[in-house]
């Protein structure tokens, strides 16, 4: 039976080794087809070899799909971290063809080199070929014989194109008529019909090459994907309590002083799932609610912000504890769209972020500060992070089921709020520099006020004539 044929008739996604079919067997899935599993009770689990099925050598694609994390090896990214999606694609059917008719999608994102080399060889070959042309009328016209010609009839004789003795020559021609360099030097003259409707065709190509050059390069300069460069995502994405709920929660920033229009922020939950009828589906993709409805998702980007999705009973995430979260097989891809505020074109900046990058139990350090009257970003606390050791560690279903009320329970001197402390040095730290501020001033009054005693004495009080007298005399 051929691999296709088998594996649609197993109606669920075969990968082709082994090892992914042993973890396909490893999830208690029963046969779509209805012939031998059991729909219910016990789940019914498949004993077939399914690398023997496709070796990787047939026509159906033959790598290895990976869908299923393994224990101790590490997942592979749908999305990396700097954005990039890891999807490569074969087996296009008239992929060329296909390309070619969106010509001006496909200069603007190929690499630049690629581009450049691409419109050389376009002004190279359109100099080449008119150069040819004019070579061929001057070659028929005879004006590459030494000396030309003599007129009929005492006609004095005149060559289609002035100072074009070979094909060097027509080639030079070719180049000034196209980029209207204009030396002087070389012209078409009257006596030659094809020669005149050469210059004007070439005239057209050129401003259509020109034009679509120009075109292309500004496009692919304003294109606003550098601008995902300055948008910045956390490392890591936490969980902690947050008004008594399990949130998970990351962080956006924006490195430049320019805004981004209209910027909101959506994320997707990528990982494996079983339909009912037994289909699995490696990549199935799951929308994580950041409160689109309250209209939280839309962003004012001007410091950085933290992303917050209430882990609710409607959230993926609602039956898992931490240790699912720790040993999860997933990934959240969050994605940030807006417009840049200097061209109106929409940016999108993507980040992803596996089981392992998920710290259960932590917050975000504050970044923004207040001082001397301005709000001041380190963005070197972007990234970090501090422990919570009251947060706890069943899901979010289990709080809600027990009726868990955080103010209940009495904390521990270690779970001092990290934001709450920094706010009260900061608040010191201010008040110490008033009360500073205030001793100075304080001695610049007492100083002055002896400074104006001294004159009232001296006003009032005549000085002894001794002191004036020089010190020769004394």
């Amino acid at each position: 039976m051929h691999p296709v044929t088998l594996c649609l008739s197993l109606r669920y996604s075969i990968v082709s080794t082994d090892e992914d079919g042993l973890k396909v067997s490893t999830l208690g899935l029963h046969n779509g087809g209805g012939g031998g599993g059991s729909l219910h009770g016990n789940h019914y689990h498949h004993h077939h070899h399914y690398g023997n099925h496709n070796n990787g050598s047939g026509s159906g694609g033959g790598g290895k799909v990976s869908t299923m994390g393994v224990r101790g090896r590490k997942r592979n990214r749908f999305v990396k971290k700097g954005g990039q999606c890891n999807v490569v694609f074969t087996n296009m059917q008239d992929k060329p063809r296909r390309y070619l008719v969106d010509l001006f999608t496909t200069c603007v994102d190929i690499r630049w080199r690629y581009m450049l080399a691409i419109f050389s060889s376009a002004f190279l070959a359109s100099w080449l070929f008119f150069g040819f042309i004019f070579w061929g009328v001057a070659l028929i016209h005879g004006d590459l014989v030494a000396g030309g010609r003599e007129g009929a009839g005492g006609v004095e004789w005149k060559p289609c194109i002035l100072h074009v003795q070979s094909f060097v020559g027509a080639f030079l021609f070719s180049i000034e008529t196209q980029t209207t360099i204009g030396y002087g030097f070389r012209c078409v003259t009257e006596e030659c019909p094809a020669a005149v409707a050469t210059v004007v065709v070439q005239s057209i190509v050129g401003c259509i090459i020109d034009s679509f050059m120009i075109g292309t390069i500004m496009a692919k300069m304003a294109r606003p994907k550098k601008r995902a460069q300055t948008l910045l995502f956390s490392r890591h994405a936490v969980v902690a309590l947050r008004d008594g709920k399990l949130c998970l929660m990351w962080r956006v920033g924006n490195l430049r002083k320019s805004h981004i229009v209209e910027a909101h922020v959506r994320a997707q939950l990528i990982k494996p799932y079983v339909t009912a009828e037994g289909e699995y589906l490696p990549l199935d993709q799951v929308d994580i609610n950041v409160g689109y409805d309250a209209g939280l998702d839309r962003l004012f980007l001007v410091s950085p912000l933290v992303i917050v999705h209430e882990i609710d009973e409607h959230s993926p995430f609602y039956t898992m504890s931490r240790q699912d979260v720790e040993g999860g097989d997933f990934e959240i891809v969050v994605i940030l769209e807006g417009m840049v505020e200097a061209t109106a074109m929409t940016t999108q900046a993507r980040s992803s972020y596996v089981a392992g990058e998920i710290l259960w139990g932590h917050r975000f350090e504050p970044v923004v500060f207040e001082e001397k009257g301005r709000f001041q970003v380190d963005y070197a606390r972007f990234h970090k992070t501090y422990e919570v050791p009251s947060t706890p560690i069943c899901s979010a279903k289990d709080l809600s089921d027990n009726a868990y009320k955080p103010s209940m329970l009495p904390l521990p001197a270690s779970a001092f709020c990290y934001e709450n402390e920094v706010a009260l040095c900061c608040r010191e730290e201010e008040e110490g520099e008033e009360e500073e501020g205030e001793r100075e001033r304080e001695r610049v009054r007492e100083f002055r006020g002896q400074a104006d005693v001294m004159r009232v004495l001296e006003a009032g009080i005549p000085l002894d004539s001794v002191s004036y007298r020089r010190e020769s005399e004394i």
